[in-house]
């Protein structure tokens, strides 16, 4: 018996991936064929073939950038308005790319479409690589006729997306950045300044106060401990990491950074304006409403809005507007957004309403973003005059008991 590596698709259209044993491949795929299946890759599955599936199973090092996506819909979107055929726009653009995980996808897809499939029939064999979103984008602009259409939309609706990861990322580096500093900085103090401090204090026989005594406690577990000390970081970085990765665990998340002063306004905002840009792109390139809403809640990443969408699209086939939906969460999506869809279901512009909606808040995050960078300098200076002067504090203190001595 051989162990083989598979790629298949099933007759519900999903890719499975995994690893047979047979005494050869034809064998696996008879059994697959008969189940419905459609074959994409049957190989014996040596280590590294191993390795290989595991990573392209989970993800890992696909190296394939939001910005590559989106450099590739639109490209791909005005070589179709230009009038160039698929295969042959693939093939300009497979040669043009740099990123060589890109390009092996891009001349699969040509093949693909070379044995008569479609375009997106070759991209759900990556989900990892294009989210149901794009493949559902592709998928209404071939129904439709209009694919560059549909893809210089799904270009765009990514684009907005990064743009607004990009803005709330950059408004959390700075002072991410400092805080790091700051904590080399201080270990650094601890572990060579301050021993030669508590040195001094040991010979005179002064009295430590009680910050002192803290300080000293730390310096000496980092010197004398380092590693342990070390280990205990990773340990609780991981106790936390870890059950955060849990259903139980990343809805606590959701539910606290909901309710953080500053932050939850922005997470608001961030998911209003992503419903409504996913949404609209979705309907704008005719893709039936249920199934539009079942994407957007897949594209969302706080629970909590995910379920709104979820209930949604359950309303919606029990013929309940979609606005309804919406309108009952004030606490997650602001009235203005169950609003602007009512009036869009109304006067049967959806898409126009929800890109309005869509435009309104993601120039308020920017707005929010750039405020933040101004309030966080102040609480950063706060932050760090605090632990300067509690360091300072802890040290000088014995100093001025010498001295009183001394007198």
């Amino acid at each position: 018996m051989t162990r083989f590596a598979y790629k298949v698709i099933g007759i519900d259209g999903k890719t499975t991936e995994g690893f047979r044993e047979a005494t050869d491949k034809f064998a696996v795929a008879k059994e697959f064929k008969d189940a419905g299946g459609s074959i994409v890759s049957i190989e014996p599955a040596s280590e590294r073939n191993l390795i290989s599936t595991i990573f392209k199973k989970t993800g890992l090092f696909s190296g394939i950038k939001i910005y590559d996506k989106i450099i590739f819909a639109r490209n791909l979107g005005a070589m179709l308005e230009a009038g160039l055929a698929v295969s042959r726009a693939l093939d300009v653009l497979e040669r043009q790319s740099k990123n060589q995980n890109l390009k092996k996808i891009l001349i699969d897809l040509n093949k693909d479409i070379s044995h008569g499939q479609t375009l997106s029939d070759g991209m759900r064999k990556y989900p990892k690589v294009f989210s149901s979103l794009f493949v559902s984008m592709v998928t209404a602009g071939e129904q439709s006729g209009s694919l560059a259409g549909s893809l210089k939309v799904v270009a765009k609706q990514m684009d907005r997306s990064y743009f607004i990861q990009r803005k709330v990322k950059g408004a959390m580096i700075y002072p991410a950045v400092i805080m790091g500093v700051m904590a080399i900085i201080a270990v650094l103090m601890l572990i060579f300044v301050v021993p030669t401090l508590t040195a001094t204090f040991t010979e005179l026989g002064v009295a430590l106060p009680l910050s002192t005594k803290i300080v000293i406690f730390v310096s000496d577990f980092l010197k004398n401990h380092f590693i342990y000390a070390f280990l205990l970081l990773v340990s609780v970085v991981l106790a936390i990491y870890f059950p955060l990765q849990t259903k139980r665990g990343k809805r606590i998340r959701d539910y606290v950074v909901l309710r953080l002063p500053i932050v939850g306004l922005l997470v608001k905002q961030v998911n209003s304006a992503r419903t409504a840009r996913t949404l609209a792109s979705l309907l704008s390139a005719g893709v039936p409403v249920v199934e539009s809403v079942r994407i957007t809640g897949d594209v969302l990443q706080n629970s909590y809005y995910k379920e709104v969408l979820q209930k949604a699209e359950k309303s919606i086939q029990q013929g309940v507007p979609i606005s309804a939906s919406f309108i009952e969460v004030p606490r997650l999506y602001p009235v203005f957004v169950g609003e602007m869809i009512s009036v869009g279901e109304e006067t049967g512009k959806m898409a126009e309403m929800l890109i309005g909606v869509a435009d309104f808040y993601e120039d308020e995050v920017e707005q929010k973003t750039k405020d933040m960078s101004t309030i966080i300098e102040p609480v950063l200076m706060v932050i760090i005059g605090a632990a300067v002067g509690f360091f300072a504090i802890s040290m000088i203190t014995p100093i001025y008991s010498v001295m009183d001595t001394i007198k």
